[in-house]
């Protein structure tokens, strides 16, 4: 179905102009270059900022100016509710994001979350792969059993997940998942292993049978199909706190007892920068199963 929208001052926007308001609608907050990279890379950068201008002529998008002139773009409430009248889209309403919140603090970690995003997007269209702007989700809560003391179920909620369509030489397509947690350097370390240290918790968690006829079997199996791997992006400090940090994290998760009797968790990490210049396939990766040896994303 081709959906449109119309600036009543000016006609129907440009076709790319949907595509954007859906990615601000997954996404939440992205700038101006992001949303560039993401959806008109063979147009001028002034061209995205024609667009976007006219989106919020239309009121339909607004915009934050931070120190340096860097632009911050959001839905307004005409429209998130623009981009709810499409009838296939499947995501469920996002809560509206406010000016303040999109200058606020929590800027940062989204807008990281959406660099690691587009640097599978970079890498999939350098290798003819698929993953497009709308490829990752935020904030992917998972029920992992009752908390206690507390009445609702205790959750893990990843930053992201991120699905991958890698295209083979010979014509077959394998389907690569990864639950994304971006690290800002803000938690104690140990408080880090112990979230990723959850995922086995996840893993394991199991609904008790609906029926005589039903055989258990892990929550995550109802939405996955194989349990993702876990990326750990590190940033917000200079790489030699950054490279001590992801090394502390790893060898905690090594002696951690829960992750050592669930192989089947594989955690990797990286520093968003390298992320961001080099790639996923570059060995920029260092994993709990060989901490000693960098790999790419996919290397086994």
């Amino acid at each position: 179905m081709i959906v449109t929208v119309t600036d009543t001052a000016t006609g129907p926007l440009p076709p790319v102009a949907v595509p954007i308001m859906e990615s601000l609608a997954q996404h939440r907050l992205l700038t101006t270059l992001q949303i560039h990279e993401l959806h008109t890379p063979d147009k001028t950068t002034h061209w995205t900022r024609h667009v976007l201008r006219r989106l919020h002529a239309a009121e339909l998008v607004d915009a934050a100016r931070l120190p340096g002139g860097l632009g911050l773009w959001f839905l307004t409430e005409q429209g998130t509710e623009a981009i709810e009248l499409i009838p296939s889209r499947p995501e469920r309403r996002r809560k509206q994001i406010t000016h303040a919140q999109a200058t606020g603090p929590l800027r940062h970690h989204t807008l990281a979350v959406n660099e690691v995003g587009l640097a599978l997007v970079r890498a999939a269209r350098a290798r003819g792969d698929e993953c497009g702007p709308l490829a990752w989700r935020h904030e992917i809560a998972h029920p992992i059993g009752p908390a206690p003391g507390r009445r609702t179920p205790e959750q893990l909620i990843a930053d992201a997940l991120l699905t991958y369509q890698r295209n083979q030489p010979d014509g077959t397509t394998t389907f690569h998942y990864r639950f994304i947690e971006l690290d800002r350097a803000t938690m104690p370390v140990d408080d880090l292993a112990a979230k990723l240290a959850r995922y086995a918790t996840l893993y394991h968690h199991t609904l008790p049978p609906t029926g005589p006829t039903d055989r258990p079997r892990p929550l995550w199996t109802h939405s996955y199909a194989i349990f993702p791997g876990v990326l750990l992006v590190l940033t917000g400090r200079d790489r030699p706190a950054l490279e001590r940090r992801r090394s502390n994290a790893i060898a905690l998760c090594r002696t951690n007892p829960q992750l050592t009797a669930t192989p089947a968790v594989k955690i990797a990490a990286c520093l968003l920068a390298d992320l961001i210049d080099r790639g996923p396939f570059a060995p920029i990766l260092k994993t709990t199963h060989d901490p000693a040896r960098a790999v790419g994303w996919l290397d086994r």
